[in-house]
Order: C-alpha cells, then structure tokens, then sequence
C-alpha cells in the first residue's frame, strides 16, 4: 500500500502494515507532553480555526495528499445512471410500501413530488458547487470553503453517518426480496436475538454477505462499477416498465377512493421520510473529480437523474396505490405482494428480481460515493490521513472504501428499516438545507471584496430567511387548523430573500454554471428544507442530537489539532516557497480570494499598500500572535 508524508511524497510498504504515523501523525499528536499541551490551547486552537474557510484552490490541491489521482473515466451517461441507480433502488423498493400504509395513503405520489422538488433545488446547489470545485469531498468540501471549518466538520459527520444508514437500509431491504424471491418470508431468512432491545433483534447476516460482494466491486475499479450498474440497472428499467403495465391493466379506481386519509399533516410528514428516495444523488457530486468534464457532465448527469427518477416515482407510487388498498399494502415487500393480491402471483417474482438489481445498484453507488467523502475528508487531516490514501493501481480509495462499508455492515445487521429512515432523513435535510445556505454566501459574499453595510445586510437577510423558516415548520407542528401564523412567516421569508435580491450586490458570478433565479432557488430550497425538518418524530431529532455531540467532542479532542497542525505545516511551507495559501485564515482570505480567482470585477482590485500589508501578515504565527493579527486587519481594512 502507499503511505505519505505530508508533503505528499509517498514511500511504498508490503502488505498491510501500518503504524501510528499513518494515522495521527501531526505535531499534536508525536508524544503525550505534546498531546495534553495541544489541549491546553484548544480555546486559542477553536477560535482561530472555527471560522476559518478554506478556497477552491486550496480544494483543489488537497487532492495530492492522496498520493495517487483518481482516474478521469466518467462522463454525463455515466454519472445519470450513476443518480439512477442511486436513487430508485433506494426509494421506491424501500419506503413506499411504509409511508403509503402509515402516512399517506395514496396521497403517497403526493409525497414524492414534493419532496422531489426540493431535491431538485438542492441539486441544482450541488451542481454548480460540483462544476467549480470539482472534488470528491462534495459538500463537505462546499461547506468548508463557505461556511467554515467546523460547520463543515459537523456536517461530514452527518454526511457519513447519512451513507452509513442508507446503504444499511437498502442491505436489509435486499434480504427482504431476496425471502420473496425464494417464497419465503423476510424474518424467515433472519436471526431473533430475543436479549435485544426491540427493532435491533432481527439479525440479518445476508446483508452483511451482500455488502462484503460490493466492497470488492468499489474498491476493484469506478469504471467497472460503472459497467456493473449499467447491467443492473438497464434490468431494473424493464422491471419497472413491466410494474407499470402490469399494474395499471390490473388497477382498480376505488383504491384511490380516500385519497388522502392522513391529509396534509401525513402527506408532509411522508415527504419528509421519503427524502431518504433521493439522498443518493449526492453521490454524483463525489465523483466529480472522476469525470471527464465537470462543467459539461456534472449538469447534465446530475439534473437528468434526479427528473427522470422523480418521474418513475411518481407513476410507481400511482401504480401501487392502485392495485391494492393502502391498508393492506405490505411494507417490507410492497410491490410482489400487490401483484400476488390481483392473482398475479409469479409476477412477484420478476419484480423481486428487479427488486434485487435495483438495491445492488443502490448500494454500489452508496460505497463509492461514501468512500469519496471520507478520503477527501481525511485529506484535511480531520480524519486520520490513512484513509485519504488513493490505491496506485486501481485508482481509487481503497481503505476508506473498506472501512465505511465495514461500519455499514454493522449496522445492517442488528436495526430495522424504520429506525434507519427517520434518522437519515434528518441528516439529509440539515445537509441540503445547510449546502443552500452556503450557495448564498458564495454569490453574495467575497472576503475583501463585499463592504461591512453589504455583509451585514445579508446576514440580517439570512437570519430572516432561516427564522421565518423555522417559525412555518413550528407553527405547522403546534397549530392544527391556525393561518395567522403563516400570515407572518411567509412574508417574512418573501421580503428577506428579496431583501438580498435588492439590497445586497453580486460578489460572485459563477465561471461555468450557475443556479438561476438566485436568491430565490436557494431561499425556497432553505425554506422546504427546514419545513420537511418539522415532520420528523422527537426520537429521531433526540438521536441526530446525540451522534452531533458525539462530533463536537471528536473535533475538540482530535479533529481540531489535526486541521490546526496541517494547516500551520502548509502555511510555513507555502511561505518559504513564496506560494499561496492551502487554507484561508480569517486575516489573510483577501489574498487567498484574489489568488484563486474569486475577486469580483465590478469591485476595485486590492491597493498595492493592502496587498504588502497581507504579505507582512502571512509571516505572523497563528498560535503567538492571533489577537496581533486580527488587530492588523482592522487595520488593514480601514486603509483599504
């Protein structure tokens, strides 16, 4: 395997080996004197590192700390079936059964579009992320370049703990079709620990199998698995045009007599666990440093799959609502046990296979998109560095692959399906709605570039759209027939994003691709976000809280050193080479903005005084000198 030193030179060792250098090996770290001294400074350590934002540059160049580059093989095919298979296998084959019996009825399809809308918005924000920062990091490297290093941190934890759970949920599904396929039923093909707490006693050792074979695919190559999930899912394609069909010949209207037995508390509560259907499309941003041509592919792929997969949503949902009543639809098995209801028994069986396919494909896509996060993620040494380590031959991420999907396993083994939906619903929301919010920073605010009355104006805009967000989604939660409320937060909402629209100028214009009708995509994005957000059940918010606490304690203990060591080990580096900047301090994101292109040019350039002001600041020491530094930035503002 390859091991590198920071400086991303690398040396070779045989076989598996590792030592403690692979896996903490910052300054911090190398003794315990140094360990307990580095927690001593960790208020100092926080505040010079939480606000810090990194540049797209410093992304950029993160990706040589994995020794070895990814191969550039996809291309927009790739990366729509890529969505695709992400995305269907996941959604429809999981949840619609759940959430049609016990939420929405068939107001299901109801569900779907809604919440399908919202993805769209959120993808719309990843994809000119994805085309200007063409990493595999995807939105934890979106966040860490606007919003700062720790909002980013938190969020990544999210965003692996959102893989972990989806890929977990899908595995369990699979040995659910897989007990159809063979005429058994799902809990005949687990184990019962009976000295387990209730939803983690049903053992499921085929999961674990089924995640063990798509490690080995992921880690062998990405085209390969390109390859694989076009097989699977050009036989999931024929297995859904056949559930149409079938379905709709045997479709009886009285079915779709209650349309909505839950009204519309159950039909957005169901949109918000159905979110979970389109968590996979992040996945195609990770792969962004794997493609040919971002900036063309990226689009194309990414907006193409999450249509065309909204659609056949749509019209399964429509389709299975109609061939049975919602009360007797089956919630492990949905599709196979509708068809064995209209005295079409063997069809169970062509639809479990597709069932099969469509999961493989779902989970493949799920480990490769994982395993892209977590190295770009340790590539900034918040992770140990180990798992940034690209393997030479097949070019991909190998130990990352390995250790998410050993997590995965884990957890596919002892919880239920239920369990997992509610909990990842929660992280995909925070993290779309979060990625939102950083595109508006990215458009309206440029260090050195937007004025103190323009960046304070925006942040009292902010702070209204998300209030005015948070206010719909709780009045929505307490007020069971009440519109007053409404009366308020809405026109709120309304006149901060127009606030920013009128009030705030452009401090950015995206180079290649832009989200159009920016603020008011993002700010709606923000908004059904958040509304989504107050759908979901107290256990699921009590256990998102507990795993951020369990974040925030990493970070203060390991996390923050480590950035802070990388950080001060590639500064002085980059000082004596004469370069830029490979993170952004607070004092010294004029020079890293202008240096990676973010100026705007309708605002003047730097004074040559400002600019030797920021060289003569670059040389103050981050740990001896913060107070120092800060104030030479008020300074240096002022001369500006």
């Amino acid at each position: 395997m390859d091991v590198g030193s920071q400086d991303g030179t690398g040396m070779r060792r045989r076989g598996c080996s590792n030592i403690k250098q692979d896996f903490l090996p910052e300054e911090s770290f190398r003794s315990w004197g140094n360990y307990v001294n580095a927690l001593k400074d960790t208020p100092a350590r926080f505040m010079n590192r939480v606000m810090t934002r990194s540049g797209d540059q410093a992304e950029l160049e993160a990706k040589s700390r994995s020794q070895n580059e990814m191969k550039k093989t996809l291309s927009s095919w790739d990366l729509m079936w890529f969505g695709m298979g992400a995305m269907i296998g996941t959604g429809i084959f999981v949840l619609t059964g759940l959430e049609a019996r016990t939420d929405a009825g068939p107001a299901v399809v109801l569900s779907y579009l809604f919440s399908g809308f919202s993805a769209l918005l959120s993808a719309l924000c990843y994809t000119e992320f994805a085309v200007e920062i063409p990493v595999a990091g995807g939105s934890f490297a979106y966040l860490r370049v606007e919003l700062g290093e720790f909002v980013a941190f938190i969020a990544a934890g999210n965003i692996i703990l959102e893989y972990v759970i989806s890929c977990a949920a899908v595995a369990r599904s699979w040995t659910s079709y897989l007990a159809t396929l063979c005429n058994q039923k799902p809990d005949d093909f687990r184990i019962h620990a009976s000295g387990l707490a209730e939803n983690y006693n049903q053992l499921d050792p085929i999961a674990i199998g089924i995640i063990i074979v798509i490690c080995l695919f992921a880690v062998f190559s990405v085209k390969g698995s390109s390859r694989f999930n076009y097989i699977a899912s050009y036989a999931h394609i024929v297995v859904i045009l056949f559930i149409m069909i079938a379905g709709l010949i045997n479709a009886d209207t009285d079915n779709y007599s209650d349309f909505a037995p839950f009204q519309a508390r159950g039909i957005f509560k169901a949109s918000a666990v159905l979110f979970f259907a389109y968590s996979g499309f992040d996945a195609v941003a990770t792969m962004a440093e794997e493609t040919k041509n971002p900036a063309r592919d990226i689009p194309i792929g990414l907006i193409s799959s999450m249509v065309i997969t909204t659609s056949i949503y749509c019209l399964l949902a429509l389709t299975l609502c109609l061939m049975q009543s919602y009360k007797d639809i089956d919630v492990d098995a949905p599709f196979s046990i509708a068809f064995q209801s209209v005295g079409l028994g063997w069809a169970k069986y062509i639809v479990a296979f597709g069932a099969l396919k469509g999961i493989t494909s779902s989970l493949l896509v799920g480990a490769v998109g994982q395993a892209r996060y977590l190295t770009h993620i340790a590539r900034t040494h918040m992770m140990p560095p180990w798992f940034a380590n690209v393997n030479h031959k097949t070019g991909t991420p190998v130990n990352a692959t390995v250790a998410m999907l050993l997590a995965t396993a884990i957890v596919a083994f002892f919880t239920d399906l239920d369990i997992l939906a509610n909990l990842l619903s929660i992280s995909t929301l925070i993290i779309f709605m979060l990625v939102s919010v950083a595109l508006l920073v990215r458009r309206y605010y440029v260090s050195g570039v937007t004025t103190t009355a323009d960046r304070n104006k925006f942040i009292a805009c902010v702070a209204l759209i998300l209030g005015s967000s948070i206010g719909t989604a709780a009045y929505w939660g307490i007020s069971e027939d009440g519109w007053i409320g409404y009366c308020i937060t809405v026109p709120i909402w309304i006149l901060a994003t127009a606030g920013i629209l009128v009030f705030v100028p452009h401090a950015r214009d995206p180079k290649l691709w832009g989200v159009p009708l920016v603020p008011w995509l993002p700010s709606a994005s923000i908004a059904i976000n958040i509304f989504l957000l107050g759908s979901i059940d107290r256990d699921s918010f009590i256990r998102f809280g507990v795993w951020s606490a369990f974040l925030v304690i990493y970070y203060m203990f390991l996390g923050l050193h480590a950035s802070y060591d990388t950080a001060k080990e590639y500064e002085d580096k980059n000082y004596a080479e004469g370069g830029i900047l490979s993170t952004e301090p607070k004092f010294a994101s004029v020079a890293a903005d202008n240096e990676n292109g973010h100026a705007n040019p309708s605002h003047p350039p730097p004074t040559p005084l400002l600019t030797a002001n920021i060289s003569s600041i670059r040389n103050i020491h981050l740990k001896d000198n913060l107070v120092e530094s800060q104030n030479s930035l008020l300074t240096l503002l002022q001369l500006s």
